[in-house]
């Protein structure tokens, strides 16, 4: 921390019982007050150095009888007795120090004692002006400074104290942020060069002691030192770094780290009170401060005035805060019953970045006053609704229906080793409200349409496998035994039973809980299914027969005649000879052999098909009216939902 030491004379003060007294040869002719304390004085340091002083002691009348020293009140001293004593100290060129901490308290009080060049060469402004110049070139000493200034509110702010070290810490956090950038960019560039060959040169105009500290320490090195400012000095450091163009990101970040350290519902934290009440006077201490030390708790009125202001003050760019941040930040206004413009904020944030959102996160307690569910579904309702009608057309990633079918397989089914990055955020919140609705499905107060409303929402073609939505519809089923046979066919149009895995598929067709009339559906879906599959084979060995026959397929799919096989065999083989490489010719020994074994494949196939298609217990009259002659897989599914 930056020190100054001015004056040059011993120590000569002493305090005794609230009274400071001047050790000289000399008695004191004039006493000042200031609150609790006294200072007896002289009058000739006092008048030689301070306006104020001059024209008090010139105007004093003593009393009638004419006793007493004379005596002067400033009560209203900007920094109290810390200040005055400082500055009678000056006066008396006593040896004093300036820093951090006391330069912007002795700056105002200064001003107020009118202690200009005007009545002494290097007078105290004149001094406290210089030093505070180099405390505002620090960045620790600028946040000590700032802090400072809310114990001497409005005189730090007529001298634009307070503007002159926000502006200084924004220019110092802009600037920072800007190296940042240059040498992630300059980072990019270096390995993007040809044959991998950088410079390594610091980018022209940085330093190479701050670009290097900017890269080793990161974007969020500052954000601790802001958070201890009370949240009108920090409200008013982040509209100065907007308006030099700080990046949304690095303001959200220091944001978050800000409501983290004094909401108590996102980060225990006893110290709310500090955000509130600043750092007034001598604030040796960064965790309590002396107008801070009286204050137990927080009232839920600042806390709740606390969360809105942060609200407010968030960046409006998508993404920037986190949506985990975001739904506590949801959770903590509800708790606090804060404005609907808020929470409407709130949500339509969330909304928009739905995507990056966790399913426990989204689990939020109903707080209401008439409590019907264990979770805020209408909570959960509105966020949703606001993702769907997000107007941010590609950003948003939603896929059309027609872009869907040609993304998945015939019926639905996921692609194997798809990686879940690849899938579009629409697919994403499908699948993260199939779970929050198999969480929210056990709760016996949950009403059927407010069940079946929210998982209208998500449209049938963000979903490539319904088992989820399956899922939950079981889980429901169980826990709401009571529904009748046609609500229970109104619950189960939710999902589509051509989209069902046929794990899916396997417990559905013994699932009791389901209507008779969801189940054939799913067993014709399932014989259509496997269908098609045995077709595929019969049309390969069909292929395979023909050619050991002496017929050849013809690569459109249609089967070349025995009389003509000579002339079709021959140009087909001369095609080979002309495309095929050198040695890599395929013989007619090979083709037989593959032909033979897909022969064996085949028999095989049929052998285990005729094995499985026995008829089980009851289902064995309705399979046959289906048409249905086997199960693909027998063994039985862990579904949470049986």
């Amino acid at each position: 921390m930056a020190t100054m030491k001015l004056g040059s004379k011993p120590e000569i003060f002493v305090l005794e019982d609230l009274t400071w007294r001047c050790m000289t040869e000399l008695e004191s002719d004039v006493v000042v007050e200031v609150g609790e304390m006294s200072f007896n004085l002289h009058k000739f340091p006092l008048l030689s150095r301070s306006g104020v002083l001059q024209r008090m002691i010139s105007e004093y009348l003593p009393p009638a009888d004419g006793g007493g020293m004379c005596t002067l009140q400033l009560d209203d001293i900007p920094g109290g007795a810390k200040a005055f004593e400082l500055a009678a100290k000056f006066c008396y060129d006593v040896k004093i120090e300036l820093n951090a901490l006391n330069v912007v308290c002795l700056r105002c009080a200064a001003e107020y004692l009118h202690m200009t060049d005007d009545y002494a060469e290097g007078n105290l402004i004149t001094q406290a002006e210089s030093f505070l110049t180099d405390v505002l070139a620090n960045w620790k000493d600028s946040i000590k400074a700032l802090e400072t200034c809310e114990g001497v509110l409005p005189t730090a702010e007529d001298l634009h104290l307070v503007s002159r070290c926000i502006t200084a810490l924004a220019s110092k956090v802009c600037a920072s942020d800007a190296a940042a950038s240059l040498l992630r960019n300059a980072s990019v560039d270096k390995d993007a060069l040809w044959n991998g060959i950088g410079s390594g040169d610091t980018p022209r105009g940085l330093p190479v002691a701050s670009s290097a500290a900017a890269a080793a320490s990161g974007m969020d090195w500052w954000y601790e030192d802001v958070s201890f400012l009370s949240l009108p000095m920090f409200k008013r450091l982040i509209q100065a770094m907007e308006a030099k163009g700080m990046r949304a990101e690095s303001i959200a970040g220091a944001i978050m780290f800000y409501a983290g350290r004094f909401l108590p519902g996102l980060k225990r934290n006893t110290s709310f009170s500090n955000a509130l009440s600043g750092f007034g006077g001598d604030a040796g201490s960064r965790n309590i401060t002396p107008r801070a030390a009286n204050v137990s708790a927080p009232s839920e009125g600042d806390q709740r005035y606390f969360l809105e202001e942060i609200v407010a003050l968030l960046p409006t760019k998508k993404g920037v805060a986190s949506t985990k941040f975001l739904l506590g930040m949801l959770r903590t206004a509800m708790l606090l019953l804060a404005s609907p413009l808020c929470r409407e904020n709130l949500e339509r944030r969330i909304g928009a970045q739905l995507e990056d959102a966790s399913l426990d996160d989204l689990l939020v307690p109903n707080l209401g006053y008439h409590v019907e569910t264990l979770y805020d579904i209408d909570c959960v309702q509105r966020i949703l609704d606001y993702f769907m009608s997000s107007t941010d057309g590609l950003g948003t990633g939603y896929t059309s229906p027609a872009v869907a079918e040609e993304g998945g397989s015939g019926l639905g089914a996921p692609q194997a080793g798809t990686p879940s990055s690849s899938l579009s955020p629409i697919t994403m919140v499908a699948k993260l409200m199939d779970g929050y609705l198999a969480e929210v499905a056990p709760d016996t107060n949950l009403k059927l349409p407010k069940f079946q409303a929210l998982a209208a929402v998500v449209p049938d073609y963000a979903r490539p496998v319904d088992d989820g939505i399956y899922r939950a519809i079981d889980i429901y089923l169980k826990s709401h035994p009571w529904l009748s046979e046609s609500e229970r066919e109104q619950l189960c149009r939710l999902m589509n039973c051509q989209k069902l895995s046929l794990e899916a598929c396997t417990h559905a067709a013994q699932n009791e809980r389901l209507p008779l009339r969801v189940v054939v559906q799913v067993l014709f879906f399932e014989q259509l299914r496997l269908r098609t599959s045995i077709a595929g084979w019969f049309f390969v060995s069909d292929n395979a027969a023909a050619e050991a026959d002496g017929a050849r397929p013809h690569p459109g799919g249609a089967i070349v005649p025995k009389g003509a096989r000579a002339g079709a065999l021959a140009e087909a083989e001369a095609d080979t000879d002309a495309e095929a490489p050198e040695g890599k010719e395929e013989t007619i020994t090979d083709v037989k052999a593959r032909v033979s074994e897909l022969e064996k494949e085949c028999k095989s196939m049929k052998q285990e098909i005729r094995r499985l298609g026995k008829p089980r217990r009851s289902w064995s009259l309705l399979t046959r009216k289906c048409g249905f002659g086997a199960k693909v897989q027998q063994a039985q599914p862990a579904m949470n939902g049986k």
